[in-house]
């Protein structure tokens, strides 16, 4: 099996074009960059965008990662508290995204964590903190429609704007919290300079990264996958391999296909202490 990433630097002509080339050659695509859907409280909410890209594509099953996120995620968090013996229950968790992440919201937050859900700030840059699962299924239900059809552009740093320093403004969000969890870009965004003692629980890390959390006293760092070659992939990625392997339609594939399908490969999270 052959895995390639091909990035087209956020520009949406370009991936349409690449998809098109790719469309009945490859096995399984993974998009990356992009969310096909967002999640609150069962209900899928579509993103035009990347409907539009989706769309593009005929015979090749297009993943977003979603599928795989709403199980691997919740299993982390159990092989972390069962397992691996680390405690949610007395920490207050800074969820960066929920609707990008649900899976891993819901599982922390039935630990008992306090929960900071940061939908509003990461995502349309309102300062307005989310502190109980109730207020933000409640917030995302409104908001969702809305947001879904708004270029992607505006919701998630896409090209170069990945590769911006962090912007400190808030802070004060990332203090409170002893945990710091969901998409890597998202936490980067407002990351201040000191993380001393704080938990990262992420997923797609590279090794400059890493680094820089450790510069930053960032004492654990959890990443849903593992690594290759010096990077934790993307669950996009991992959920075109999985497909590719299970030799199913997508609408097919059940939570306990997953599941099993980590089982055999003895997939776990990666747990580095970094101070």
């Amino acid at each position: 099996m052959t895995i390639e990433r091909i990035g087209t630097d956020g520009d949406m002509k370009k991936t349409m074009e690449v998809l098109r080339e790719l469309d009945g050659k490859a096995d399984a695509i993974g998009l990356g960059g992009i969310d096909l859907y967002l999640f609150a409280d069962g209900r899928r909410y579509v993103i035009r965008d990347a409907q539009k890209l989706k769309n593009v594509v005929k015979e090749t099953p297009v993943v977003d990662g979603s599928g795989l996120k709403d199980t691997l995620e919740r299993e982390t968090v159990r092989y972390l508290v069962e397992d691996a013996g680390l405690s949610f229950s007395d920490k207050t968790v800074l969820m960066v995204s929920a609707v990008d992440r649900f899976g891993m919201a819901q599982a922390i937050n039935s630990q008992g964590s306090r929960m900071i859900f940061g939908d509003l700030i990461f995502g349309l840059n309102i300062p307005f903190p989310i502190r109980t699962m109730d207020n933000f299924t409640r917030i995302a239900k409104m908001v969702l429609p809305v947001v879904t059809r708004m270029p992607f552009k505006l919701l998630y740093p896409t090209g170069s704007k990945q590769e911006q320093e962090s912007n400190e403004k808030y802070a004060r969000f990332y203090e409170e919290a002893d945990i710091i969890a969901g998409d890597y870009l998202f936490i980067r965004k407002y990351m201040p300079a000191s993380l001393k003692g704080k938990w990262i629980l992420t997923n797609t890390t590279t090794a400059d990264d890493v680094a820089d959390l450790k510069r930053r006293g960032v004492e654990l760092l959890i990443t849903t996958t593992p690594v290759f070659n010096g990077r934790s992939f993307g669950t996009n990625v991992l959920e075109a391999v999985f497909l590719a392997l299970l030799g199913k339609e997508w609408e097919e594939v059940e939570a306990q296909d997953y599941l099993e399908l980590l089982k055999r490969l003895d997939f776990k999270p990666r747990i580095e202490r970094l101070n």
